[in-house]
């Protein structure tokens, strides 16, 4: 089986993330923050990761911290899970639509990190959620595990279904690309060699 365990501690966090990358989307979040817990939940339920995270931050100034630092662990557990990436498909691309926004995601699972992140919001809040932390979550999980990342709204106007189909696109294309293709044979899908 493919896990991940890490754990992150800092004077602003203290996180735990563990995952099951060939699991059934099952998901025990606690991050206390109401609307990134809904985003978590919905990722390991579209991407079928089984996803443990349990989060204390320092919420009383802001939730960057929380939000940020949770991407950097789950990064880290998903590079941690994928190990040398022998048989994966490397590559997927998706439209995710929500409502009246579609949203497009393509990865690489190619050890190179990199974002684009093309995704506008007009609102400033989603409930006490500031929406500029959407993007600052997706930096961090690109980063720390170590994927080329493009997400792009190509239109919405509901702040809530932007996020949301954001990270349904991210769920549904990380499950295609950490997908074991039989056709690999086990090798690592590049002419490198390595990933």
């Amino acid at each position: 089986m493919r896990l991940g365990e890490v754990k992150r501690r800092t004077n602003e966090t203290d996180i735990a993330v563990s995952l099951v990358l060939d699991g059934t989307g099952k998901a025990e979040i606690s991050s206390g923050v109401g609307f990134f817990d809904h985003m978590l939940d919905l990722f390991a339920r579209h991407s079928l990761i089984d996803l443990k995270v349990a989060v204390t931050g320092d919420t009383q100034i802001d939730d960057h911290h929380s939000v940020e630092d949770t991407g950097i662990a789950l990064g880290e557990a998903i590079k941690q899970a994928l190990g040398d990436k022998k048989g994966i498909r490397r590559y997927a691309d998706i439209h995710l639509p929500m409502d009246e926004t579609l949203t497009r995601v393509a990865i690489d699972v190619s050890g190179r990190p990199f974002l684009v992140f093309r995704t506008r919001f007009e609102a400033q809040k989603i409930g006490t959620f500031d929406t500029e932390l959407v993007r600052e979550f997706f930096q961090a999980f690109a980063m720390n595990a170590g994927i080329t990342l493009h997400v792009e709204t190509v239109y919405g106007d509901n702040a809530h279904h932007i996020a949301e189909s954001c990270f349904k696109g991210l769920a549904r294309a990380l499950r295609r690309a950490i997908e074991v293709d039989p056709r690999e044979g086990g090798r690592v899908p590049s002419t490198k060699g390595a990933l």
